[in-house]
């Protein structure tokens, strides 16, 4: 992303999931869909994903100035989020009535479209740099991340964050069911309201962008998940469904707010050679996020689902007490862009 146009990764990679899904669509009607296949094809997929999720946010800064960077990853938030609570339902309805291959075919459309929307986006020309070996270049930008004062505690709060939502996620459900009383639906509507959370903190984002101080927000998120973590917890003592729904909400509300925050954060200080690199480490970030389920399948065998929820406060208060000792919370605006 920080060598080719990012606008032409981007459409590479909706392509690359549009026709990974086609193939999947292809297998579903001529009845030869294995799990090997769906693994290959589903592997394929989150590779286009990867790259779209590096070139994006490395696109966006060229595209609006620096006064709308943070209204800008709002508006885009709000629109992932809205998809991330939409598609889920709108794919079980698809199944429920007409099933798994009209699913696949109105998201391999709506990937299509996608593909074709990205094609009219104009990049503005970046200055051509000299090519180095790809380790270099990994180097340059991991030393960029770990060297900076504001975006090394982000990273690592990101990291210990995601491993700790997806500890209580790896036991949500059989905890809901075995202790809270809940049915399937229940469950489902409790899983939904994190979804809400996050359109709630995205339609917010603009205002609370406006009426804080930019450290004050990017701390907003840890420590709404630190609260969320704390009230998932207490349902081993008061085992209520309000409660559980409660801490999900609070899971989705606040930490959208730390993505728009912290990605333009990202934006902001880093040069748009290194931009690419730089974002690529946040989405690797994410990859703690099975090391949590496992951590948390892990500790729900030996101790039980209670024990999961309360190593994952634990993990919550780490990040937490992170951020909050980094000079990120104390920026009273967003930085200026960076020159070099």
């Amino acid at each position: 992303a920080d060598r080719l146009s990012r606008r032409g990764l981007m459409v590479a990679a909706e392509a690359l999931r549009a026709l990974a899904l086609l193939a999947i669509l292809a297998l579903v009607l001529s009845g030869h869909v294995t799990w090997p296949l769906l693994a290959v094809l589903g592997f394929l997929a989150a590779c286009g994903t990867v790259v779209y999720s590096v070139a994006a946010p490395a696109l966006v800064p060229a595209l609006v100035t620096p006064d709308r960077l943070a209204p800008a990853n709002a508006r885009l938030e709000l629109a992932r989020t809205l998809a991330f609570t939409a598609g889920p339902a709108l794919g079980g309805v698809l199944v429920g009535w007409t099933g798994a291959g009209t699913a696949f075919a109105v998201a391999a459309g709506l990937s299509l479209a996608a593909t074709g929307l990205l094609t009219g986006l104009h990049e503005p020309a970046r200055a051509a740099r000299p090519r180095r070996h790809v380790l270099q270049e990994i180097a340059e930008g991991a030393r960029f991340v770990a060297g900076h004062a504001l975006l090394r505690p982000v990273l690592i709060t990101q990291f210990v964050f995601n491993t700790a939502y997806f500890v209580i996620m790896a036991v949500f459900v059989p905890y809901a069911v075995r202790h809270l009383g809940m049915t399937a639906s229940g469950v489902g509507l409790v899983l939904g309201l994190y979804g809400a959370g996050m359109v709630a903190g995205a339609l917010l984002a603009p205002a609370v962008l406006r009426r804080l101080a930019f450290g004050t927000v990017i701390a907003i998120g840890p420590v709404t998940g630190l609260a969320a973590s704390l009230v998932m917890a207490s349902t081993i003592w008061a085992p209520t469904p309000a409660l559980a729904g409660l801490g999900l909400f609070l899971l989705g509300l606040g930490p959208i707010l730390w993505v728009i925050s912290t990605t333009t954060l990202r934006q902001a200080v880093t040069p748009s050679g290194l931009l690419g690199r730089v974002s690529s480490f946040s989405v690797l970030a994410q990859g703690s996020r099975p090391l949590g389920a496992a951590l948390g399948a892990a500790v729900a065998a030996l101790s039980g689902a209670e024990a999961c929820l309360l190593l994952a406060v634990s993990g919550f208060l780490l990040q937490a007490l992170v951020i909050l000792a980094s000079p990120a919370v104390r920026l009273a605006r967003q930085p200026e862009m960076a020159t070099a």
